[in-house]
Order: structure tokens, then sequence, then C-alpha cells
């Protein structure tokens, strides 16, 4: 990592996200009010589902999103490898993942400095293959994102291999440049509704997991 990418990754990179944090919370706020009473509506359960992921440094942290499955839904199992997660996706479920709303409470963790804006999605504690794959190119050492380098190269269509290849990718030159070609990318992806795999069929969404 050169000098300009050390001043960017531990000052400039940290304020973005502060502010940009800050600002998701307050402008969407009314949004996640909506969406919190639809899922109450809905079906029984919490409104927010936390799940244990893989930060910096292989610490641990809780990422957040609004809840879209029903409370018995395996929590530590990937969506796009459940055997039938048609069954365990309720009614607005559908709609937030399709629309990548009930990615809103990631914001939170991204203003507690426990994720980035951009960066590789937090691998789940047990995905150890995954894991183990990130530190053999020493990608567990930079902070996870909302969305990243690989999420808008194939996301879940990927291999392991190359989704940690993309990460890589994205390391070695990381800075404003590539940080806003992701968030630029990511936002046409939102629009258009592009796919990720759950199961054997393919829904719409923006993240991974």
């Amino acid at each position: 990592m050169t000098k300009q990418q050390k001043q960017y990754v531990f000052y400039i990179k940290p304020t973005i996200d502060f502010v940009l944090s800050l600002i998701g919370i307050i402008v969407l706020l009314p949004v996640y009010v909506l969406i919190s009473i639809a899922i109450k509506i809905d079906s029984p359960g919490p409104i927010l589902f936390k799940q244990k992921r893989i930060g910096i440094h292989k610490t641990t942290f809780y990422i957040l999103k609004s809840r879209t499955m029903k409370s018995d839904a395996p929590s530590n199992i990937p969506t796009h490898l459940l055997q039938n997660p048609d069954y365990y996706i309720t009614r607005i479920g559908r709609i937030l993942r399709k629309s990548s709303l009930d990615e809103i409470p990631q914001i939170w963790n991204v203003l507690l400095g426990q994720m980035s804006v951009i960066g590789p999605r937090p691998a789940l504690w047990n995905q150890f293959d995954l894991i183990e794959e990130r530190d053999k190119y020493g990608v567990n050492a930079i902070k996870p994102g909302l969305t990243g380098w690989a999420q808008i190269n194939g996301r879940d269509e990927l291999p392991i291999q190359i989704k940690v290849s993309f990460d890589f990718q994205y390391m070695k030159k990381i800075g404003i440049k590539i940080d806003l070609l992701c968030f630029t990318k990511t936002l046409v992806s939102v629009i258009k509704s592009d796919g990720v795999v759950e199961g054997k069929k393919e829904s719409k969404g923006l993240f991974i997991l």
C-alpha cells in the first residue's frame, strides 16, 4: 500500500464513511419507520435481523438488516444456499430484497466504524473457506463494506476464489477512484434491480448475503 493509499484508508475514507452514514440515517429515517411498520404487520418477530460477521482483522461484529425472513429461518446460512428460500422469505421481505431496502440498517454499522461504505462484503463467522481464502491475500486486513468490487462484478454467481481475487484487486487499487466507481455502479444496480441468486432461482437485490 502506497503512502497516499494509507492516508486515504486511515484518514479520508473513515471521514467519508462517517459523513455519508450520518446523512443516510437522517434522510432514510422516515423510510425505515415505514419499513418497520410493514414488517410488524406482515409477520410476527423482531424488526431487525442480527447476524454474526467477520470484520477487519477477523474481529467479529453483528451486522444489521431489516428482517425479511420468518423467525424460524436458519440464521447462519446464506440465503442462496438454503434448500427452499421461498418458504422462509416473507411477503414484505421479497419487496425489501428486490429494492435492497433491507440493507438500510447497515448504515448504522458504518457509523459505528464496523463497516465501510465500500469494501469486501463481510463473511459469515462460519464461512471458513471464504475467510481462509481471504487470509491468503491479506483481504481480512481491510474493513468490510456495504458493497464492493466483487459485488459489481458478479456477486453470488462467482466462485469463492474469483470473488476473493476481486477483493484482492480492490485492496491493491484502494482509493477514491475505485470507491467512486463501486458506489456509482452500485447505484445503477439498485435502479436496475440486478439479480442475486437465492437457492435455485434468481432474485432481485444488491448484496450477496
